[in-house]
């Protein structure tokens, strides 16, 4: 059985992503050789535009899909928390990107030194910096931050979008089980209509045999009575005959 479509654009974009970050890793070398990184840069911006692109077609395929219900519940949680894993990846290149880019300029190394050009200077504003935002200034960690809680947005989206088929489902599902219910309810008071009815023709039943037993009797009764009486009363009448003929 092939690979589903939703699964292969993953696996393509998963390895997009591990190109992006081996490119990077090769841009910074040249970095530090004295190399000349621009069209390293220029590959690397168009991928990484090409992965963000790739994510948000993969969130929208599994949300149709799941909306749909073309997959089980299960397997739509586990891609969504592919797709938010991969999110979280693309992020990180691109901060990546940006900052190593940046701690390239003049400019910024002269602000990271202090611009005095006596060495590196300590910043205690980025002490406790994250590699994610090291190297950017602050209106790009503002977009970094804001792209986070994007992704995060699209997330509780998609979680709030599970909740409401789920629920749905619940309310189908009870919708059945009432109408089930009544169908059973129709089916019981049938019965016992059938089962009256059965009940009252046995009661015929037995009443007809009693009255036909008792009927029986009746006529045996009479029986037993009028044959000794029809020959008491031929008996007379021969008697009768005889004295006549004297």
């Amino acid at each position: 059985m092939s690979q589903d479509l939703w699964l292969q654009n993953y696996d393509a974009a998963c390895r997009l992503a591990q190109e992006i970050a081996e490119n990077i890793h090769e841009r910074n070398r040249q970095q530090r050789t004295g190399g000349n990184p621009a069209k390293l840069n220029m590959t690397l911006r168009a991928s990484l535009q090409k992965l963000k692109q790739n994510i948000a077609q993969l969130r929208e395929t599994l949300n149709q899909t799941s909306a749909q219900r073309r997959i089980m519940q299960a397997e739509a949680n586990r891609r969504q928390t592919l797709v938010d894993d991969l999110a979280t990846r693309e992020m990180r290149l691109n901060a990546s990107f940006k900052g190593d880019l940046l701690e390239a300029e003049p400019s910024r190394s002269s602000l990271m030194t202090g611009g005095s050009g006596s060495g590196p200077a300590g910043n205690p504003w980025l002490v406790n910096e994250s590699e994610e935002t090291r190297g950017l200034s602050f209106g790009e960690i503002k977009h970094h931050q804001q792209q986070i809680i994007e992704a995060q947005d699209a997330g509780l989206d998609a979680l709030a979008a599970v909740i409401s088929r789920q629920k749905q489902m619940g309310q189908e599902i009870g919708n059945e089980l009432e109408e089930q219910n009544e169908i059973i309810d129709d089916l019981a008071q049938l019965v016992d209509k059938t089962d009256s009815r059965i009940k009252n023709e046995t009661h015929r039943v037995k009443l007809l045999d009693t009255k036909s037993a008792s009927c029986e009797e009746r006529k045996s009764y009479i029986m037993s009575w009028f044959v000794p009486w029809k020959r008491v009363s031929h008996k007379c009448l021969k008697q009768h005959n005889e004295d006549s003929t004297d």
